[in-house]
C-alpha cells in the first residue's frame, strides 16, 4: 500500500510536553503550522475535542442519520456547511483542512495515505463532521485525582473493535469502537459518575472488567492506538469511541472520505463541561 504525506518534516516538531502547557489557541496554531503530528490527550484540557470525518455533500445525510442513530459513540458536536472548511460553531478560528495534527486519507474504503493538511485534496462538495471524544472529559478525572497512563506516558489511548453493532443508515455500518483506560476499582467507580457528565464526550463506559465479553480476543493488541498494562488492582474500563465513525465511512466505501487519524483529534474553543454546545465560541 502507498502511504503519502504533506509536509512531514519532523525536524521542526514541538514536543508533546512542550504543547500541552499552552493555550488552546497556540497549539492549534502550531499544529496548524505543521510542528505537531502527535495525539492530543492532554492538549487543551477543558476543551471539547473532537474525531474527524470529512464526506462528500451526496452521502452527507446518511451519514448524519448514522451519527444520530447511534449517539453513544457518534455524538455530533460540529457540521461545516458545503465546502466551507472553517468551522465557526465550534471555534473562532478553525480550519478543518490545517488544524488537526494528522489525517487519513481514503478512496473506496482503502487507506491511501496520511497527511499533515488536506488543503491540497479539499473539494466544494465536501462536508465536515465532528464527533465528540473522550478526551473531552479528561481533565475533569484527572481534577479529581484520577491517574490516565496514556497521558503519563505520551502514548496514544488504545481503542478496539467490538462484537457490539451500530444502527446502519444507509451505505454506513459496522461495530462499535471502544477506548481503553486502566484504572483502580475506586477510580473505575468515580470515572463513570464524572463521565456520565459529558453525553457529547460518549458519558458513561459501556463496559469494564472482562473485554472477551464485549468481543475483544486480546486486550494486548489494540486495534489503534498503544496497549496499556493492566497493573496489579486495576480494571479496565472502555468507553464508546468516535473511531467507530471511521469504520462505518470505510465500510461505505465512498470515492473518498477524510478522518483524522487515530487519537489526532479537533481541539475546540469549547469548554468541555458545555454539554449543550450551545455557546458563542471563545474569543
Amino acid at each position: 500500500m502507498q502511504f503519502s504525506a504533506v509536509n512531514a518534516n519532523t525536524s521542526v516538531d514541538v514536543p508533546f510536553e512542550e504543547l500541552r502547557h499552552l493555550s488552546v489557541g497556540d497549539a492549534r496554531g502550531i499544529i496548524r503550522a505543521n510542528r505537531y503530528a502527535g495525539h492530543t490527550a492532554g492538549i487543551g484540557l477543558g476543551r471539547v475535542q473532537g474525531n474527524l470525518a470529512i464526506v462528500p455533500a451526496e452521502f452527507a445525510l446518511d451519514f448524519a442519520r448514522y451519527c444520530q442513530r447511534n449517539p453513544k459513540p457518534c455524538p455530533m458536536v460540529g457540521v461545516s456547511d458545503t465546502g466551507e472548511p472553517m468551522l465557526r460553531t465550534l471555534g473562532a478560528d478553525i480550519d478543518v483542512r490545517t488544524d488537526l495534527p494528522l489525517y487519513n486519507h481514503y478512496e473506496n474504503g482503502e487507506l491511501t495515505g496520511q497527511r499533515r493538511d488536506i488543503k491540497a485534496i479539499w473539494r466544494d462538495d465536501l462536508v465536515a463532521f465532528v464527533i465528540g471524544c473522550s478526551f473531552s472529559f479528561e481533565e475533569a478525572l484527572i481534577a479529581d485525582g484520577i491517574r490516565l497512563r496514556h497521558i503519563e506516558e505520551d502514548k496514544t489511548v488504545a481503542m478496539y473493535r467490538t462484537n457490539i453493532q451500530t444502527v446502519p443508515s444507509g451505505k454506513f455500518a459496522g461495530p462499535m469502537v471502544v477506548s481503553m483506560r486502566p484504572l483502580r476499582r475506586e477510580d473505575a467507580i468515580r470515572a463513570m459518575e464524572i463521565s456520565a457528565r459529558f453525553p457529547h464526550a460518549h458519558g458513561r463506559p459501556m463496559h469494564f472488567g472482562d473485554p472477551a465479553q464485549i468481543g475483544i480476543a486480546d486486550i494486548g493488541r489494540p486495534d489503534w492506538g498503544d496497549p496499556s498494562e493492566i497493573e496489579p488492582g486495576e480494571i479496565p474500563v472502555y468507553w464508546a469511541c468516535g473511531v467507530t465513525s471511521q469504520v462505518a465511512v470505510r465500510n461505505a466505501r465512498l470515492p473518498l472520505c477524510i478522518t483524522h487519524a487515530p487519537g489526532r483529534m479537533l481541539v475546540s474553543d469549547i469548554p468541555s463541561w458545555d454539554a449543550g454546545l450551545a455557546v458563542a465560541p471563545a474569543a
